[in-house]
């Protein structure tokens, strides 16, 4: 049976598509270089996409999201990411955070939290990766330690997008050393509370308007309440959401690669060499048709994942070829859009210059893409 697009009309998605292409067209790419440069967290951006109902997308409409699927997640994720790809991972987060709280959180968890973030009122921290715990969770070193009147958490995280201004995080920590990954769980933390402190901001390659640090739990004592879903079930709670933030990651990668062909077309139909447009010639025609070519078969494995999580089939393969394949064409394809800008394109102010930073992390994080292969290969051969 042919799997079917669902809960939305396409009527729907383009709607989504275009009020979104809108937003980031006239809101966030004009401010994009800027952020770039001076490394700013553009909480008025923020804000507007709060208003438009940009966080929280497949979160439920009686909690302040906008009870999209993930098809039309994919679709927000794109186009905001043409814009820039740091805007777009701040949605992206704000989205596994949400999805986190909407499936495993008690009805007063839900209460308490789930508008304040979408309306970004509450920012919000997805704390898992260690020094000794990255792809490999598990290295977790972070511990959580019940006590008389809830639990004690001990521990650090590291490179956490939006420590440096998180209210809350969402932190894995060990809860019974002896069951390895069976023995995780997961915790909403108050990061102003005692105990609690952030190391410096890190200064990075790309998306440099996302904010990255450390965090330090020095025994942060924590109400019985701040134990989220099951004890012990946190690794699963985790990897059970990880499928859409790699959709998200892939769909954002995708934006990525769309935006340097975009500005690839434009120079080469404006620049002159040798008494010719660059875009006359077969060398650079070639160049923009393998760049169109990978960008529309990545946004066929995006799209296609989307479609089977909303579908509830299996795509734990899917979601892994999806976010391994658009990444990588995004780091392929903005570094020719650069070749095609020629000197111009190797100089800081120029799009194809920042896109090409930005698109290095999507083979990163979210799993990397040899971790991805792995659970490719896993999925072909179990």
């Amino acid at each position: 049976m042919l799997i079917q697009i669902p809960k939305n009309s396409l009527d729907t998605y383009e709607q989504i598509r275009e009020m979104t292409a809108a937003f980031a067209r006239e809101q966030v790419r004009p401010q994009a270089e800027r952020l770039d440069r001076e490394e700013e967290f553009p909480v008025e951006i923020f804000k507007q996409m709060a208003g438009l109902g940009l966080f929280g997308i497949t979160t439920e409409e009686k909690f302040g999201g906008a009870g999209v699927d993930c098809y039309g997640y994919a679709i927000i994720m794109e186009e905001l990411s043409r814009g820039y790809s740091a805007v777009a991972d701040q949605c992206g987060l704000v989205e596994l955070i949400c999805t986190l709280l909407s499936r495993y959180g008690s009805d007063e968890q839900k209460a308490l939290y789930l508008r304040r973030i979408t309306a970004f009122d509450l920012r919000v921290a997805y704390c898992l990766t260690e020094a000794e715990a990255g792809s490999d969770l598990a290295g977790l070193k972070t511990t959580a330690v019940k006590t008389g009147s809830g639990w004690s958490l001990t521990g650090s995280k590291l490179w956490i997008n939006n420590a440096p201004f998180a209210d809350i995080g969402l932190v894995l920590a060990r809860t019974d050393p002896e069951q390895g990954h069976r023995g995780m769980s997961v915790f909403i933390v108050d990061l102003h509370g005692k105990g609690v402190t952030r190391g410096p901001k890190e200064h990075k390659m790309g998306q440099r308007a996302s904010q990255v640090g450390p965090l330090f739990f020095d025994h942060v004592q924590l109400p019985e309440d701040a134990l989220l879903g099951e004890m012990n079930r946190g690794f699963y709670m985790i990897m059970s959401v990880l499928e859409k933030g790699r959709v998200g990651i892939g769909a954002l990668a995708l934006g990525i690669a769309q935006a340097g062909l975009d500005a690839a077309l434009d120079y080469a139909k404006t620049r002159k060499q040798f008494g010719s447009h660059i875009a006359e010639f077969q060398g650079v025609q070639w160049m923009l048709a393998q760049m169109a070519m990978e960008i529309c078969a990545a946004r066929g494995l995006v799209h296609k994942a989307a479609i089977m999580l909303d579908n509830d089939t299996p795509a734990t393969g899917a979601c892994s070829m999806a976010k391994c394949f658009a990444s990588d064409v995004a780091v392929r394809q903005t570094a020719e859009a650069v070749q095609i800008f020629g000197g111009s394109g190797y100089i800081q102010g120029y799009e194809v210059e920042r896109l090409y930073r930005d698109a290095k992390i999507t083979q990163i994080y979210e799993g990397t893409n040899q971790i991805q292969r792995t659970i490719i290969a896993r999925q072909l051969l179990r």
